[in-house]
């Protein structure tokens, strides 16, 4: 170890030399000047400047080209400052050395969208991600590299992941898309989460990061280079923190000279087949946010997902829905989730009002009492910024600078000028909005409809034999979900009831006999074994069993990944083992090696009219023509079981409507199909049903935002953007006149507020989801929301008793609760 002038530790070994003049180079120097990025114990230094930054999650392969642009200029309006995205590996290499960057794979197109946009860029190379995606983007063909261990200090898998991350900077750099080139890039990830895998890998554990760490920066990029959930990250990588509570959680930077930084803070979290979605609410997002940029000087917090999008055909990892991270401020269709993006945007402008002190300033701590706080920022100039902290259960009044504050229960208050409150976390003062799904199109008639019967394998039509059971992953390559095992038992006996039972460990598994359906079992996330046990019907001569082992993506986490084991591990039948005899395979299904899902493979099979009753194993076929007007759009499944869907060829996904939530629901009914997969007419739904789901009851929906809901009170604090405007007026523990809370709706582009559903200004009961008139109630209510808001796109109510003629409840705080339809 030795220590470069510059203040960084620098790490040497055998394999790269850092000196302080190469060291220098790399990160753009500690000079100030422009062109580079470098950083100091408080933040990112960019072209000479500190920054405080907000970023976003975008994975641009989990939305369309199309989409990026809105979906970049609403994360820019949230008051985000980088867009933050993975680099899938196994989708630009799936064959080894066969690399593609086209269409949603165009990650320089996405960066460029970034950088149009003039915000900045962090890529989280990896090049494992993890992220819920199949095999944690590593490409399935690394599996059949002699002698590989991934993830470890393992020549062939280093090897790789050099030519692949060394790949992916050139590209970077021959479009000049670092910052140190004037582009948006100011930070790279090399690894992803490794610490939670380290310890299995014994003494091949710490040289893998150490080398790592190493290749990165040798690439001299001009920027950082960050290692998240990694202590020891080597110098001069920076170590961040993943999580939901990192104001709490993170130990900080391993080095005084490291800023801290939030990589992966999640706003919802990814869901499973059979599990309910989690609801994180933005109150307690914001708390967290507003706690790591005080308590932890945290100058970098990245919203793991800001958009989460969807899991397009088969790039789900195991048991995912195709649905990623919905609950996000953007949604899965791109649009605006209230009250989450709106009150994420009040925090962001909050924060940047105390950015000179926070960058800057001195802190201090000052104890309000039990888990109350007072964290304080002080320039030599004087400015000052404070965060008011409860940790408690309870509402309470602090006293601070000899000021009484109101602090609601696990709340954070932000004082910008250490006198006057700009925002509280836990006081939503930004409107709610309803995401309605309405049907445009039924595919209700049966004519319209043609099926293609799967054709079910037996041992005899089987080309690859084994006198064993083969594991499943390595012998699809990945190239499909769905394997066959197949083998003949001879019985020399009248037809009787026998008892089949199948171990497996692949996700799902179908069981035919003389290709009559025999039953199937699948296991849950938590419970990948499984064990099929049905009376199966034996004719006198050879029968034929065929298994359908079915798996829904590929794990993406864990160590030793090469070494996963999946498919079926017995098979018995009337207690005798039939694992180890002559076993016949088949990858694939016949209509995806037809290709069926393309016009071209379509007319290759014999399609015929859909009959009356469904057997598993269905393809099924239609058309329609695109809906009008722009809004997103949504097979509705809800009549389906397991399968996957095609529009014009490109896969929407797998969809498992069948597995259903401990609460009774499906985990996804709704499959986005962006508008750019569609034509104006004769657009082509395909259909693979595993089940005996009910394609008529298919229908294509509309999603839209069909309501906007606000609830604020007299205690609640005006918008932030309010603040400046009022600056020059403020006096000293003086609560400013021209700043009063309002009720705030809004409707989406082309939709204005059609009527008023409901408003009470007094003490309604209730909130958004769920309201009623309380024991004060203005009669005016109603009368002065419709003149200030029926017609218009957006509107706004301030909370006064002036406004609505007169005070319905004196000395009563009062609340204002508006709900408004849009169309």
């Amino acid at each position: 170890m030795a220590k470069s002038e510059y203040g960084i530790i620098v790490c040497i070994n055998s394999a790269l030399v850092l000196t302080a003049a190469l060291l220098h180079c790399v990160l753009g120097g500690n000079d100030g000047g422009s062109g580079g990025v470098t950083y100091d114990g408080r933040s990112l230094i960019v072209n000479g400047e500190h920054k405080l930054l907000f970023s976003g999650s975008i994975h641009y392969p989990r939305s369309t080209p199309d989409m990026w642009p809105s979906l970049i200029a609403k994360a820019k309006e949230g008051g985000i400052d980088v867009i933050q995205t993975y680099v899938f590996w196994n989708l630009h290499e799936p064959q080894q050395g066969t690399y593609e960057f086209s269409g949603r794979r165009d990650i320089v197109r996405f960066v460029k969208e970034i950088q149009a946009q003039g915000l900045y860029a962090t890529l989280r190379i990896g090049p494992f991600i993890e992220a819920e995606w199949n095999y944690g983007g590593l490409p399935f063909w690394l599996h059949d590299v002699p002698g590989i261990v991934y993830r470890s200090d393992n020549e062939p898998f280093k090897f790789h992941m050099q030519n692949f991350t060394t790949k992916i900077v050139n590209m970077m750099k021959s479009e000049g898309l670092y910052a140190s080139q004037g582009g948006p890039i100011i930070l790279s990830q090399i690894e992803n989460e490794y610490t939670l895998v380290e310890a299995a890998f014994r003494e091949k554990g710490p040289p893998y990061v150490l080398w790592a760490a190493n290749m990165a920066v040798s690439l001299q990029t001009g920027v950082p280079w960050s290692m998240c959930k990694q202590n020891d990250a080597p110098d001069p990588v920076i170590n961040t923190c993943n999580g939901m509570r990192c104001g709490e959680t993170f130990t900080g930077p391993n080095s005084p000279n490291k800023p801290s930084i939030w990589t992966e803070n999640w706003t919802s979290f990814y869901q499973t087949y059979g599990e309910e979605p989690y609801m994180r609410s933005a109150e307690e997002i914001a708390f967290h946010v507003a706690l790591f940029i005080a308590a932890k000087n945290g100058t970098y917090v990245n919203y793991y997902m800001y958009h989460g999008g969807t899991n397009f055909g088969r790039s789900a990892s195991a048991l995912m829905i195709t649905g990623y991270y919905d609950q996000a401020p953007l949604d899965e269709y791109g649009l605006i989730r209230e009250p989450k993006w709106g009150h994420l945007k009040e925090l962001h402008a909050a924060v940047k009002l105390c950015s000179t002190p926070l960058l800057t300033g001195t802190k201090s701590n000052f104890s309000l009492g039990q888990s109350l706080e007072a964290i304080v920022f002080e320039t030599e100039s004087e400015e000052c910024a404070a965060f008011l902290v409860n940790k408690g259960a309870t509402d309470t009044n602090v006293l601070f600078q000899n000021v009484t504050y109101e602090l609601p229960l696990s709340s954070i208050s932000i004082l910008p000028d250490c006198k006057n409150v700009a925002f509280n976390t836990r006081r939503v003062s930004v409107h709610h909005n309803t995401r309605s799904m309405k049907a445009v199109q039924k595919f209700e008639l049966s004519e319209e409809w043609q099926e293609f019967k799967e054709l079910i394998p037996n041992f005899d039509e089987t080309e690859l034999r084994a006198n064993e059971l083969l594991e499943h992953t390595g012998t699809t390559k990945d190239r499909s979900d769905y394997l066959w095992y197949t083998f003949r038992i001879q019985q020399d006996s009248p037809d009787s009831q026998q008892t089949l039972e199948v171990d497996s460990r692949a996700h799902a598994l179908h069981a035919f006999v003389n290709g009559v359906y025999a039953g199937s079992a699948h296991g849950t996330y938590k419970e990948r074994s499984f064990s099929l046990e049905n009376n199966i019907t034996l004719t006198n001569g050879i029968n034929n069993i065929s298994l359908l082992s079915v798996m829904v993506g590929l794990p993406d986490s864990g160590a030793f990944l090469e070494s996963r084991v999946a498919g079926l591990r017995r098979v018995r039948i009337q207690g005798e083992d039939f694992s180890e005899q002559s076993w016949g395979y088949k990858v694939g299904l016949s209509g995806e090696q037809s290709q069926i899902f393309l016009d071209t493979g379509s007319s290759s099979v014999q399609w015929s009219r859909l009959g009356n009753s469904s057997q598993p194993l269905t393809w099924y076929k239609t058309q329609f023509d695109a809906p009008p007007g722009d809004d997103p759009i949504a097979l509705n499944l809800g009549s389906m079981g397991k399968g996957a869907v095609w529009v014009n060829g490109r896969g929407i996904g797998r969809y498992w409507v069948s597995f259903l939530t401990p609460k009774g629901e499906p985990s996804q009914k709704w499959y986005n199909v962006p508008r750019s997969f569609l034509m104006p007419t004769g657009n082509q739904l395909v259909i693979l049903e595993e089940e005996t789901g009910n394609p008529i009851g298919i229908s294509l929906d509309s999603v839209s935002i069909t309501k906007t809901c606000g609830q604020v009170s007299e205690s609640h604090y005006p918008l932030v953007a309010s603040w400046m405007g009022a600056k020059k007026q403020r006096t000293s523990g003086t609560k400013n006149r021209t700043r009063r809370p309002k009720v705030r709706l809004s409707c989406p582009t082309n939709k204005n507020i059609s009527n008023i559903l409901f408003a009470s200004f007094g003490t309604p009961s209730g909130d958004c989801q769920s309201y009623a008139i309380g024991m004060c109630h203005s009669p005016n209510s109603r009368a002065v929301v419709e003149h200030a808001c029926l017609g218009r796109a957006k509107c706004s109510i301030p909370i006064s008793n002036l406004n609505f003629r007169g005070d319905p409840c004196p000395y009563v705080t009062k609340t204002l609760l508006v709900d408004a339809q849009c169309t």
